[in-house]
């Protein structure tokens, strides 16, 4: 538990004290943002607004989770560490297609191809790795079994070990694509995609501490969880909370940084880790409400228009939507905030029930 708080603390103050500094390199480099002009005409204001301040998150994620191991003297696990590569590596995409926009002022970074050749890269490689380093009791980072609250009877490896195998990449890609496209799609308000992103934190580290505490490993029982490293599960989840809480400080309206691609493709991949490892596939579904709506609204717009030629939204992704119809951008981002603790608020009540239920 001394790790879980001081990853984090630390991460909270390496993101609170780390962006402003971070603001000034940037304001001094003239790496500002680039506004669409078909947007909300009260965003044009934000234009030359410093981005790429996902970095300051990702950097303080991984300092955290580092100096809370040197601090209790605790080993890092298999699991831990892949959830990070993830973050890390697809906060590693999403800095180039931030660079680009910046470097050469305009909306579009990589080229659409380019972007989700190092997304799947990046998927892929964590997928393949996560069946890898079994423990004392054989068990991997993550299972082959598609998992809601806890593994279900889906076995991906039905078919062999190779087919099984790439049945788990797909299966883990989609979830990994879904997830760190719904919080770039998010991330179109300042501090909206930020303050739900902290709240899904929160709630892993619930879920991780309390499948380390009914977990089989060390306390057997008729509904033990079969999570490996659920500790250090709680101790990334922590970082990143205080990293993403840290950060809403200076990303709030009116936001003086932006967390960018950078900031949102590593923390939808990082959460799409932590549901993985914790098998809580689609469970993150329910956690993460929020983020599937506004990605539901981009989806509904696009078909809509193609098959009909109209719109079912003023503009989307769903935020923006609430603006066009009149909301401030403070109203859209705080009732947002309230649905996203609503969706996380249910998702850890349907977790705990299946155990009562499970245990009665």
């Amino acid at each position: 538990m001394k790790g879980v708080l001081a990853a984090a603390a630390f991460s909270l103050l390496f993101s609170l004290l780390g962006t402003p500094l971070f603001i000034k390199f940037l304001v001094r480099r003239s790496y500002g943002q680039f506004v669409r002009d078909d947007g909300p005409t009260t965003h044009h204001t934000k234009r030359g607004t410093p981005t790429m301040g996902g970095a300051v998150i990702l950097a303080s994620t991984l300092g955290a989770y580092a100096v809370a191991h040197l601090v209790t003297l605790t080993p890092v696990t298999a699991s831990g560490v892949l959830v990070l590569f993830l973050m890390a590596g697809l906060g590693l995409v999403g800095f180039l297609d931030d660079f680009i926009k910046i470097s050469k002022q305009r909306s579009l970074g990589l080229r659409s191809r380019e972007k989700l050749f190092g997304q799947t890269l990046v998927g892929v490689i964590f997928a393949v790795l996560v069946l890898q380093f079994p423990n004392d009791q054989y068990r991997t980072p993550a299972s082959p079994f598609i998992s809601f609250v806890r593994d279900t009877n889906l076995n991906l490896a039905f078919a062999g070990t190779l087919v099984g195998m790439l049945l788990f990449v797909i299966w883990a890609n989609l979830m990994i694509a879904g997830t760190s496209n719904g919080v770039n799609l998010t991330d179109g308000l300042d501090g909206l995609a930020t303050g739900v992103s902290t709240m899904v934190f929160g709630a892993y580290v619930l879920i991780s501490l309390w499948t380390f505490n009914q977990n089989c490993q060390i306390n057997p029982g008729i509904k033990c969880y079969e999570v490996r490293d659920s500790h250090d599960l709680a101790l990334v989840a922590a970082a990143g909370m205080g990293a993403c809480f840290g950060f809403l400080w200076w990303n709030a309206t009116p936001a003086k940084i932006f967390m960018g691609d950078t900031g949102s493709l590593a923390l939808g991949g990082a959460l799409a880790g932590l549901a993985i490892t914790t098998r809580t596939q689609l469970l993150i579904v329910i956690l993460g409400g929020l983020f599937v709506l506004e990605t539901l609204s981009v989806m509904a717009q696009v078909i809509s228009f193609k098959t009909t030629g109209k719109r079912v939204l003023r503009m989307a992704p769903l935020h923006h939507h609430f603006e066009m119809v009149g909301w401030h951008e403070v109203t859209v981002v705080v009732r947002f905030w309230i649905i996203a603790g609503l969706f996380v608020a249910f998702g850890l009540g349907i977790f705990y029930a299946e155990w009562v239920v499970g245990t009665q």
